[in-house]
């Protein structure tokens, strides 16, 4: 890729982070977190920010070597505490309306050798002390987005057989393909995928489905949803009636189940990249929404001590359908990253649901819960697409209507 072109693409995908992923307004503030391996983007993003008219931009750093210094030499008690005045900041920016951004770069086998114990500890003190926080984010009180640079590490995992500096370029390649910005007007080829979406989405709702039905090579599991749902997909809007897009990409369109709704088996299709260690060929078995039994053949214990974090880990908090022929599953790559192996495959995710209701911005979280959605900790997805999953939509009198063969929207 020539240097310049490529400079082109970046500064394409940095507008694309800002105008239509956290889509800044003027006077508002912007925090991002990101790893140091991507602060060359990040200045880039920061610079694009200010022009967009952005008050402030603040920073929240991370470093894979500091990560697990910390994970390998620190004491147990360390791993029990959060500092305070971090989460009191995230929120007070929630609070004061500004946006966010965070980079997510898998860290592969980065925490392969540490007690599984001690990373679960850290979990669940981290989400404990950011669920104010968080609460802002998934019911879109505020503009978020999700992106992903390259690092060398995880492009050497996804094109193993390439030189580190080639399987950054090709990686980088791949991103840009994935994010539109490849065309000449990333922004317009955005606003028309959201369209696309739309279709989809109105479609889902109109239909109101009282069930799902999953069927593929090892499951078979039935997905009662509740009634009032609704179906959303692509971008959202913010409380103040700003749109933005909270993944980038994004193919997916999601809705909550029951809580208590949810039985059978499903296997997932992809391995899973939790907190620097992988799981891979897995499944879960659900009995009235509840996790229970479930097996790995590689990270078991990370699997067992996830679920484990909180009653809700247990129960499923989404449900998303994705086309088989989506541009990330055409890629033919797995991306050991969950924002674009989702995005190759329909999935589901364990852990908090977000409010999923028609009328779910006035609800409170007793109306919610009683509503049936699902709370945890956490919020993990996990891929069960193929070319060999079907998915039938049965309606309130029982009816079943197709919705997905072969993985491909029949609708």
């Amino acid at each position: 890729m020539k240097m310049a072109h490529f400079e082109e693409l970046l500064d394409r995908y940095a507008d694309v982070v800002v105008k239509i992923g956290v889509n800044i307004q003027e006077g508002q503030d912007l925090m991002i977190t990101a790893p140091i391996s991507a602060a060359d983007f990040v200045r880039r993003v920061t610079k694009k920010a200010y022009l967009a008219g952005a008050k402030n931009v603040y920073f929240r750093w991370g470093d894979d070597d500091l990560t697990l210094t910390r994970y390998t030499y620190a004491p147990d008690e360390s791993f029990k505490e959060f500092p305070q005045w971090e989460a009191d900041g995230m929120t007070k920016l929630a609070e004061q309306g500004a946006a966010f951004m965070s980079f997510l770069v898998p860290s592969l086998d980065l925490l392969k050798d540490v007690d599984p114990e001690r990373i679960a500890v850290q979990q669940k003190v981290a989400a404990k002390a950011l669920e104010t926080y968080r609460q802002y984010t998934m019911s879109d009180r505020v503009s978020w987005t999700v992106i992903s640079v390259p690092s060398e590490k995880w492009a050497k995992k996804v094109f193993p057989n390439l030189a580190p500096e080639q399987a950054v370029e090709k990686l980088w390649e791949q991103i840009f393909i994935l994010t539109r910005v490849n065309q000449d007007d990333p922004v317009a080829a955005w606003q028309k995928h959201q369209e696309a979406l739309a279709e989809k989405v109105a479609y889902m709702n109109r239909k109101a489905y009282k069930k799902l039905h999953y069927k593929a090579p090892g499951t078979d599991l039935t997905i009662e949803l509740p009634e009032g749902h609704a179906w959303v997909g692509g971008g959202g809007k913010n409380e103040k009636g700003i749109d933005f897009m909270a993944n980038i990409p994004t193919e997916e369109i999601f809705t909550l189940p029951v809580k208590t709704g949810v039985n059978g088996t499903v296997s997932a299709t992809k391995p899973l990249n939790y907190n620097g260690n992988l799981i891979e060929n897995f499944s879960f078995t659900f009995k009235d929404g509840k996790i229970i039994d479930f097996k790995a053949e590689a990270g078991y214990e990370t699997l067992k001590k996830l679920i484990e974090i909180d009653e809700g880990a247990r129960y499923l908090g989404e449900v998303a359908l994705v086309p088989h022929d989506s541009p990330v599953s055409q890629s033919g790559l797995l991306f050991y990253n969950a924002l674009y192996d989702e995005n190759a495959s329909c999935h589901l995710a364990i852990g908090q649901a977000y409010p999923c209701f028609k009328d779910g911005a006035s609800l409170t979280s007793e109306d919610l819960e009683k509503r049936g959605m699902n709370k945890s900790l956490v919020h993990v997805d996990f891929m069960v697409g193929s070319d060999q999953l079907d998915v039938d939509g049965i309606t309130e009198n029982g009816d079943v209507e197709p919705l997905l063969r072969g993985g491909l929207w029949v609708i």
